[in-house]
């Protein structure tokens, strides 16, 4: 992709993705976010009414007369996003690639974080800790994060969300509000741990961006696949439909795998389609 292209595909999702976030998401974001984290202002002395679980225990023993910790709603949010760069993004059969759809869902968020005078950083992820943007706000700054969505070429094809989170918990210690956006073809039971993790610090949403053709194949005969991300090629035939079968049997396994994982977890989620109106996915995840 040339400069002037780069720069023509950035306008685009820009005029797109920020008048969705003006007009549409900014209500949905405020009532969803907004006042959820709780930052400590002082100590004070108990008074007759106070919730005894804000007691300081140990404050309380040092001056001998109960003493409680008194929080504030937080005025302005931290909002990161964990983005997928592996090798299976570049996967597409309709009307875009997962891509340029993890893109645009990115920028929105984005946009409805600066909106809303929050600060947004990003984290691109594959197999490895690609590129780490620290939050800011602004508006050239999300114009950068959009030019790194669509032309960051990753040093690796794996993915490892695990090694995502892991680095989020250690780099992010203030209460913010995370959105991965992943395929998440990767086994779920590698993400339990560090996700009960980042649940019991931040405030977690999943979005699954996937095509069409992750969940079930067509019948075209004798087809040559490469796996994206390993590299590995192989020969199928698309006639037989047991192969068909198969080939959807284990998507249905890794999603019922998701589903588990994200309930266990309590991590809100949503799956949008390369060809859906990914507005619909991210309206019911605000909603959530």
């Amino acid at each position: 992709m040339t400069s002037e292209e780069l720069l023509q595909k950035v306008r685009k999702i820009e005029i797109k993705t920020r008048s969705l976030s003006k007009n549409i998401f900014a209500g949905e974001y405020h009532s969803s976010f907004k006042g959820r984290g709780m930052t400590f202002t002082e100590v004070r002395e108990y008074q007759p009414g106070d919730d005894v679980r804000s007691i300081d225990w140990n404050v309380t023993a040092r001056l001998n007369r109960p003493y409680i910790k008194v929080f504030e709603e937080e005025r302005e949010l931290t909002v990161m996003l964990l983005v997928d760069v592996s090798g299976s993004r570049q996967f597409g059969t309709l009307t875009q690639i997962k891509r340029d759809m993890i893109a645009e869902v990115a920028a929105t968020l984005a946009f409805s974080t600066i909106e809303n005078n929050d600060k947004v950083g990003v984290i691109l992820y594959s197999d490895k800790i690609e590129k780490y943007i620290p939050a800011k706000k602004g508006k050239t700054h999300v114009l950068h994060i959009i030019r790194e969505l669509l032309s960051f070429e990753p040093t690796s094809t794996g993915t490892d969300t695990a090694l995502a989170l892991e680095y989020f918990n250690n780099a992010q210690k203030r209460r913010c509000t995370a959105f991965v956006i992943s395929d998440f073809i990767e086994p779920a039971k590698t993400l339990e741990k560090p996700l009960l993790v980042a649940r019991n610090r931040h405030d977690i949403k999943a979005i699954q961006i996937y095509d069409r053709r992750d969940a079930e194949l067509a019948n075209v005969g004798l087809l040559k696949l490469r796996d994206a991300e390993s590299g590995k090629r192989m020969w199928i035939d698309t006639s037989v439909d047991a192969v068909r079968e198969a080939y959807t049997k284990h998507w249905q396994l890794q999603q019922e795998s998701l589903a588990e994982l994200f309930t266990k977890t309590g991590t809100d989620n949503v799956a949008i389609r390369t060809n859906d109106d990914y507005v619909k996915g991210l309206m019911q995840l605000f909603r959530d």
